[in-house]
């Protein structure tokens, strides 16, 4: 037996690699806690939450453009016209 060794020494490696991957593990979750998203002033934050909605409005906004979900339908009762004059 080597005088660097015990006779649990491979368990102790494994138990601290464990260990350290579970400490990752709840740290990397924790992350919204640790780094607010926004302000911690409430009119800063008031302001920073309408950017984000009306963000978040313009990409439904772009994806209906996208896909041409935003021109007038062929089945509609009335006569529309959707080229350009």
């Amino acid at each position: 037996m080597n005088a660097h060794t015990t006779p649990g020494g491979n368990r102790g490696i494994g138990m601290r690699l464990a260990l350290v991957l579970v400490a990752g593990l709840l740290l990397s979750s924790m992350t919204g806690c640790l780094i607010p998203m926004y302000s911690g002033d409430p009119i800063r934050r008031a302001q920073e939450l309408i950017y984000t909605s009306e963000d978040l409005r313009a990409i439904t906004d772009e994806w209906e453009r996208i896909w041409f979900l935003d021109q007038p339908s062929h089945m509609t009762p009335y006569r529309t016209h959707g080229g350009v004059l």
